[in-house]
Formats: structure tokens, sequence, C-alpha cells
């Protein structure tokens, strides 16, 4: 059965998370709550695709260019953290756990999708390492396959900088009992495990 809403349910259909089935379900909620959701909804998402920008300094984003993160003046500029995407950032941020500025590569290479050196931002991170005087890198990648594929081609790429590297501890999550860990991250753990 056609109807007048399968263009929305075929768009909300391509967010994360959602299938046809679950774009079908939030389209007819929307629409049978057109004044208190829809309509809002579709105020926001046009306020938000003219105001929302990707800052031309690290890829996070904000409504201003350079975004927050890079304006703020108390931010150890010399160390730097890359990130696949902005939720990373956010994720970080967040847990106050970085407190330098960052660098969204936008992806990870990856043969199968198609996504290649050229597709991520390699060539301005190597331009803020070598310029803005970067000493480490916080390589904060996903423990995938294209994420330390991507980890090692950095490296590769910042070894002739001399800029120290680092990447993010693997292993026993806080609070994770050993029974319930899946063997590649107990394997992680005991490789990168440290003095007592």
């Amino acid at each position: 059965m056609t109807t007048g809403l399968d263009p929305l349910i075929r768009l909300l259909a391509k967010l994360p998370g959602l299938g046809p089935r679950s774009a079908r379900r939030l389209a007819l909620h929307l629409v049978t709550h057109r004044e208190t959701l829809l309509e809002p909804l579709a105020h926001i998402l046009a306020e938000t695709a003219q105001t929302v920008r990707v800052c031309s300094v690290c890829g996070n984003l904000d409504i201003q260019d350079p975004c927050a993160v890079c304006r703020d003046p108390r931010r150890d500029t010399s160390v730097l953290c890359v990130v696949e995407d902005v939720g990373d950032l956010w994720a970080l941020e967040r847990a106050m756990a970085h407190r330098g500025p960052y660098h969204v590569l936008g992806g990870v290479l990856s043969a199968l999708d198609g996504v290649g050196p050229d597709d991520l931002s390699f060539g301005s991170l190597l331009h803020r390492v070598t310029e803005t005087g970067v000493r480490e890198v916080i390589l904060a990648l996903p423990s995938t396959i294209d994420g330390q594929t991507t980890a090692h081609y950095l490296a590769e790429r910042l070894a002739p900088t001399g800029v120290l590297l680092s990447g993010l501890a693997q292993g026993v999550p806080v609070g994770g009992e050993l029974d319930y860990l899946d063997d590649g991250t107990l394997a992680a753990a005991l490789k990168a495990r440290r003095p007592v």
C-alpha cells in the first residue's frame, strides 16, 4: 500500500538504527502528532541545516567556526586527540577525558566500503601536527580491524614528524567480570597488562 508518507518513510529508514518498519511507525506517529511533533521537528531541522557548521579546524559540529572546543584557551594544544567521528569527540568531552584539541577523521579506512586515505581528513591532520606545535597525538580509534588499520596507517604517516603517538588502552572495563568478557577483550587485557 502506498501513501503520501512513502517519501518520509524512505528517508527515515536511512537513519541509523531504523529499518522500514520502524520508519513507518515513526512517520505515522509524527503525522498523527502534527502540531506537537511534526511541525516543531520540521522547524528545528530547517534551523539546524542553516546554523550548524563543520569546524574548519577540527571537524566538530557547532554554530560557530572555529568550534567552542577549538576556541577554548584553557586547552592543552600540545596533545591532539584523533577520533573517527563527531560522536566519539562528544563522548570524550562528556567524560571530560581529554582537555586538548581534537581532530575528526570523518571515518576509518575500509576496503570493503571503498573508504581510502583521500576520503578522510588525513592531510589536514598532518598539517596540524607539523604546523601547530603538537607533541603528542592520541589515536582514539575503534578497536575494529578498520580502526586498527587506520591507526597503523596514521602511525606510518606521522612517524617522520617525530611526534609521540599513543593509543587507547584496551581490555577489561571498570566493573567488568572476566567470565562475561569476550575472548578478544580478554586477550587485549592480557597484552596490555601493567605492574601492580
